[in-house]
């Protein structure tokens, strides 16, 4: 049986007022949202000014009121917001991957504790039901990977530079666009595509990560030389959010892949997102769609809406599962490592060399390196240096593997 759902709406940027557009559009759910809490007074927006309130209150003391839905951009602030409506016994539906990312746990144990719901799926890839595939349509299948373009922002760059355009070209164009914030670093270093990687380990391997034992590193310090390689070698540049099981391990990270043709997002470009999935009954499956923008990412709000509406909540069934599994570094990569100093590609240990080039004005090396050496490293900070992973599976190493490299690690870094 449907329950109508009575909103209080907090925040109405582009994701609130899409809701309410898409929302007021919608005649298949039985919804509306009676108050919407804002933050600024006198800013211009869809609605009349009286039609707004400014204080958190007026929604978690409405007793009218079952679902807050969070629409904004302080995780901070959120946090507080979520805390107190699950407090008060209200549904929450977020969007804000930070907040999720950074207190996942606590917040499932408090809506468990208060019997209320605490939904997502906007918070990852934006219109891609990808949380709720995870936890129903893989319910009965083991995962062993899943990798995706979980940015939209980097992969519009990224897409533009294989046009000939370099970083600060296509930065300043996604950034008119309305794709890329005035200041870019949570996108174009990889920390938002970490957090929604963390969200995605929950789902589909049942473990909990914190942000700070996910290594993350985007594109900022990409060059000419770097896409020029992508193409001699028919590949292309995407940045992936990439998490896989092996046994009893699970490896999460983010950083620039180089992708053949044959890989299922070669031609997913511009602001669209992609999650590849990757299970032991059902294969690999991809999932394409708009990942940011106010009516995609509503959609998803509204997805979660109309999931409320027949008491819907995420059961994390792949947590008992998860009990046994571990976060590992100990594997290796295959790497393209580039740089105009050579030094900079020198100081690091490969296991394996496969290629190097050298020129008066770039150079770079391919080969196996150990995760942990990279791990150690910020490479967000090294404008002269762009790191990439090749198209090959990741290599299980052994702990004796890992004192060896650790023998060089103090003494280069």
């Amino acid at each position: 049986m449907k329950n109508k759902l009575t909103l209080g709406l907090v925040g109405f940027g582009c994701v609130g007022t899409g809701l309410y557009e898409v929302l007021n559009k919608s005649s298949l759910l039985d919804a509306e949202i009676k108050k919407i809490v804002v933050k600024t007074r006198g800013k211009k927006r869809l609605l009349p000014e009286e039609v707004f309130s400014y204080e958190i209150n007026d929604i978690l003391e409405d007793e009218e009121i079952n679902t807050v839905v969070e629409l904004i951009d302080d995780a901070d602030a959120a946090y507080k917001i979520v805390v107190a409506a699950f407090k008060k016994g209200k549904n929450v539906i977020s969007a804000n991957k930070k907040l999720i990312a950074e207190h996942l746990d606590e917040l499932i144990l408090l809506s468990r504790t208060n019997n209320v719901s605490f939904l997502y799926e906007a918070s990852v890839c934006g219109s891609i039901p990808v949380i709720r595939n995870l936890e129903e349509y893989y319910n009965n299948d083991t995962l062993s990977k899943v990798e995706g373009i979980c940015n939209g922002t980097t992969n519009y760059i990224l897409t533009q530079t294989n046009y000939g355009k370099d970083y600060e070209t296509a930065l300043k164009e996604s950034q008119e666009l309305g794709f890329a914030e005035s200041d870019p670093t949570l996108d174009v270093d990889g920390f938002d595509a970490k957090f929604k990687l963390l969200i995605l380990i929950k789902h589909a391997f049942g473990i909990t990560e914190t942000p700070e034992n996910i290594f993350n590193y985007g594109i900022r310090n990409i060059k000419p030389e770097d896409v020029k390689y992508a193409s001699e070698k028919g590949y292309r540049l995407k940045l992936f959010s990439r998490a896989e099981r092996s046994d009893n391990q699970v490896f999460g990270f983010v950083a620039p892949h180089f992708i053949a043709e044959q890989h299922p997002a070669y031609n997913v470009n511009n602001e669209f997102n992609s999650v590849v999935v990757e299970a032991l009954f059902s294969d690999k499956q991809l999932f394409v769609g708009k990942g940011a923008g106010s009516h995609p990412t509503a959609s998803a709000v509204l997805s979660d809406v109309s999931a409320l509406s027949f008491d819907y909540r995420y059961e994390y069934k792949k947590e008992e599962g998860g009990k046994g599994l571990s976060f590992s570094p100990d594997f290796e990569v295959k790497v393209y490592i580039g740089s105009a100093d050579i030094s900079q590609i020198n100081q690091f240990v490969f296991t394996q060399v496969d290629e190097v080039y050298q020129s008066a004005s770039y150079n770079y090396q391919t080969g196996w390196i150990n995760f942990s050496q990279l791990k150690g490293v910020d490479f967000n900070s090294k404008k002269d240096l762009f790191l990439a992973l090749l198209p090959e599976d990741i290599r299980l190493i052994s702990s004796t593997d890992n004192e060896k490299v650790s023998e060089y690690e103090t003494a280069l870094f």
